[in-house]
């Protein structure tokens, strides 16, 4: 069974913070789990038990080690995990990105690697100090400790708020025109695009569209209770329009979704249907 515990960020962080999470499943050991991620942000992750790994376009599987980086999703990923395992989680906030990371999003996006080639040292006693807590608390303090500790080396620029807007539209009406969601940031589209692929990885365009596929995927699992009005503007152009979306994003028609065991990605969505991810 998949356990998931989440915690709200501090007041001082939540520009630059989501959430706080942690996983654990107590599977048998010689159970292996495959299953697909598709993550509208870049993740911290801390495997602190267990055999964790993603596919990598060779078809390798890679571990990137206990402290990982993953960035944002604009197409799935196949994850792996085998036996039991504990993975301590943080996403980050696109607003924020730049007050913690000398690099923009865009390099990250559909990839990932060792925290310490972002962070370094810093990286290593994040993982050494989580590693050694006793509890969620305890976890919780050490990640903001850090975090506050890179912000005050990287001394960057304020958190966007034109892309803080973003965030909220992406969130709450996939649906809108790209041109409308510039002006309602205050960007003009060139502006628009160029702050998207350094905050969320991946142009305006893409973060709609995914976020449109997720709304769609999370009502589909019973996750929310969309109005009939909203149901409608979630529905595609026709069924074809809506099979090659789900192609896209799961390799899978809606049918097939339907009937699917996801695990992982059930446990995103509910998160993500109430507001915790």
């Amino acid at each position: 069974m998949l356990l998931s515990r989440s915690y709200a960020p501090s007041e001082d962080l939540a520009a630059y913070v989501r959430r706080h999470y942690v996983f654990e499943a107590q599977l048998p050991h010689d159970f292996v789990l495959i299953d697909k991620l598709l993550s509208e942000t870049a993740i911290l992750r801390v495997l602190l038990q267990g055999d964790w790994a993603a596919e990598m376009p060779s078809g390798e599987w890679s571990t990137f080690g206990p402290i990982l980086l993953m960035g944002p999703n604009g197409i799935p990923w196949r994850v792996r995990v085998r036996g039991p395992f504990v993975v301590v989680g943080l996403a980050f906030r696109p607003c924020g990105w730049a007050g913690l990371f000398a690099e923009p999003a865009r390099a990250i996006a559909d990839n990932a690697a060792p925290m310490q080639t972002f962070w370094g040292e810093l990286a290593e006693r994040l993982y050494r100090e989580v590693a050694a807590a006793n509890d969620d608390d305890r976890i919780v303090k050490v990640i903001e400790e850090i975090l506050r500790e890179r912000l005050d080396v990287m001394r960057g620029p304020p958190p966007s708020v034109a892309m803080a807007r973003f965030e909220d539209i992406a969130r709450n009406d996939s649906t809108i025109h790209v041109a409308e969601a510039a002006r309602q940031v205050g960007l003009s589209v060139r502006q628009f695009e160029r702050h998207c692929y350094a905050s969320f990885g991946h142009s305006p365009k893409v973060v709609l569209r995914r976020s449109r596929f997720l709304d769609m995927a999370q009502a589909m699992r019973g996750f929310s209770e969309p109005s009939a009005e909203h149901l409608a503007a979630l529905r595609y152009f026709d069924q074809s329009h809506r099979n090659r979306e789900f192609r896209h994003f799961f390799q899978l028609t809606p049918g097939q979704f339907e009937k699917a065991t996801t695990p992982l990605f059930t446990a995103g969505l509910k998160l993500r249907a109430d507001g915790l991810a």
